[in-house]
């Protein structure tokens, strides 16, 4: 099976088929990161590394996305091939909050404090016809069916 494309490859490591967040931490004070930053904002450190986030969470709000969204937004989409999906934001281990695409756009499947597992999604596709995947989080051990999200 050939790796999958990714939107935004910097932010994920895949190992084993599953994705991992991407971020960074400051090597002087421990603050965290998401996406990666250059320089620390709490402490001026400029001595960041990879910091791997994980792959689950817990919902810490959300909403639902009922409209396409305006530029740089590049999915393909347009006003009458937008479906809704879920928007929110998820709780990290390290207690960083994600803003992340959800696989369910049901407000009945979403509840704050809920787990949440990291997976991919279809985000568009590309002229060849193959497919470019984003990140998304779904209902831990609940998988969302196809027909629900993106």
């Amino acid at each position: 099976m050939s790796r999958p494309v990714l939107a935004c490859p910097n932010l994920l490591r895949l190992e084993g088929g599953r994705p991992s967040l991407i971020g960074s931490r400051c090597a002087d004070c421990g603050e965290v990161y998401f996406p990666s930053a250059a320089n620390c904002t709490r402490c001026l450190g400029t001595r960041l590394e990879p910091h791997d986030l994980g792959s689950s969470g817990v919902l810490w709000s959300w909403t639902i996305q009922g409209f396409c969204p305006k530029p740089p937004y590049n999915s393909g989409e347009t006003a009458d091939s937008f479906r809704p999906y879920g928007v929110g934001y998820v709780e990290m281990p390290s207690g960083i909050k994600v803003e992340s695409r959800l696989r369910s756009a049901d407000p009945a499947l979403l509840r704050i404090g809920m787990p949440m597992a990291l997976t991919l999604v279809a985000y568009r596709l590309c002229e060849n016809g193959e497919r470019v995947n984003t990140f998304a989080f779904e209902p831990a051990g609940e998988p969302v069916k196809e027909g629900e999200h993106v």
